[in-house]
């Protein structure tokens, strides 16, 4: 979102299996202000937040649905974020209390729905649009990852996964939306986010597939008029 000079914040929301602090390759615990409010860590021009930041990366996190309840209020209200154009939260799959709790506790202006090529995902990501649909979240699209496989030899694409239009596979649902991009199966990706580093900073095929996804997301945000 750098690219369209948005100022954006990313919190991670999977409580139970944080993996923002190794991707965004961030560590320590966040200071707070004279208000007590937690300040995000920063980089890559992302200030980032997660549960991963206050709990031992060794220890599990088992909590009962009302602590879930409350750690999401914390990390949504109890976070100096400062002003941002977008708060883009990454939830884990299901349609749980980590949902639930982020669309009561805020104002959901669109979700991006993200769903791997089989049947038991895209259940999972059909299910997750209807309930968003029910509590009346925008739905601005889905990604469709490990979509295919490029041969590295040929270059001849195969979906390893089955073949089927994904189009196809979702009509007459919640999660008949628009289709934001196709995001390969590729073990550099996997690499980069084991590394902490953006494939998007380092990987100009795959920085263009998320830069055609942003750009329809930022479209339906209407966030295109922006001063220089």
């Amino acid at each position: 979102m750098e690219t369209f000079r948005c100022s954006v914040g990313l919190l991670d929301a999977d409580v139970f299996g944080p993996s923002l602090p190794l991707m965004m390759n961030l560590s320590g615990t966040p200071e707070t202000n004279h208000q007590n409010l937690i300040l995000p860590l920063l980089n890559y021009n992302v200030k980032c937040m997660s549960m991963g930041f206050l709990v031992d990366p060794g220890n599990p996190v088992v909590w009962r649905g009302l602590m879930v309840m409350q750690a999401i209020r914390k990390l949504l209200r109890g976070v100096r974020w400062g002003p941002l154009d977008v708060l883009v939260i990454d939830m884990p799959p299901g349609t749980g209390d980590t949902q639930l709790s982020i669309t009561q506790e805020t104002n959901v202006t669109g979700v991006v729905l993200v769903t791997t090529p089989q049947k038991v995902a895209i259940a999972d990501c059909i299910k997750g649009a209807e309930m968003f649909s029910k509590v009346g979240a925008p739905i601005l699209g889905m990604v469709h990852n490990m979509s295919y496989y490029t041969c590295p030899g040929c270059g001849s694409r195969h979906h390893i996964f089955g073949g089927g239009v994904l189009e196809e596979k979702i009509a007459g649902t919640a999660a008949s939306v628009n289709i934001l991009g196709h995001l390969p199966l590729q073990p550099d990706i996997s690499d980069d986010c084991d590394h902490g580093t953006p494939s998007v900073i380092v990987n100009p095929e795959i920085s263009e597939i998320f830069d055609g996804i942003v750009e329809g997301i930022i479209g339906s945000l209407d966030l295109t008029e922006r001063s220089p």
